[in-house]
């Protein structure tokens, strides 16, 4: 728990500096591409919302959409930014409320140990709906633990097929590397989207 309390701790204390860092980046490529997988007016999960810059903009697309966040303090921020409630919950003990056609887990689960995503990635599956899209996005690379003050785990698409071995029920529909879209970081990501199969399907491709 320590690990945890250090990431929740980071976001309450820098909250605002982070708010400020990524509520007006520009996600739009990302985000259209995740809403084609979706019908229109949709409902969506967004996991781990930040600042609620993607929040926002499915709201304006006129989805509905439940935010989710660890940090107390920068759900708050969301909170008004987006004019809704944000639902402050660890990912490993959230419940979700009815199904949705969409979770939106971008740049969120990558703070989680390794072996807890696949439970989480179960878990949240379980409230999509056949065909639904789940999107992921994590740093590229093969590290976990500690880094700037926070918990990382890093992926590669082969870890990322290896996770999702744990996953019944997810296919890959896109696997990309992408640059930080921030100014002046480098950094490379791993995205996914991955669609939920029926149990028909999920069952003929295990035959």
């Amino acid at each position: 728990m320590e690990n945890d309390n250090l990431t929740i701790d980071y976001y309450n204390q820098k909250a605002a500096d982070f708010f400020a860092g990524t509520v007006n980046v520009d996600f739009t490529d990302i985000q259209q591409r995740f809403l084609k997988y979706l019908p229109i007016a949709g409902r969506i999960l967004d996991l781990g919302c930040g600042a609620g810059r993607d929040s926002l903009a499915f709201l304006q697309r006129g989805f509905s959409v439940v935010s989710v966040d660890g940090s107390e303090t920068l759900a708050a921020l969301a909170e008004e930014y987006i004019g809704q409630r944000v639902i402050v919950a660890d990912f490993r003990e959230y419940e979700p409320e009815g199904s949705f056609d969409g979770v939106w887990a971008c740049s969120s689960l990558l703070h989680l140990q390794m072996n807890e995503i696949p439970p989480v990635l179960r878990k949240m599956t379980e409230h999509l709906r056949d065909g639904g899209c789940f999107y992921v996005s994590f740093k590229y690379g093969e590290f976990e633990g500690i880094r700037n003050g926070r918990y990382f785990t890093d992926l590669t698409e082969k870890e990322l097929e290896k996770l999702l071995g744990e996953v019944p029920g997810l296919r890959t529909a896109e696997v990309f590397i992408t640059t930080d879209v921030r100014p002046g970081r480098s950094e490379a990501w791993l995205n996914a989207f991955l669609v939920k199969e029926s149990a028909c399907c999920a069952s003929s491709h295990a035959l």
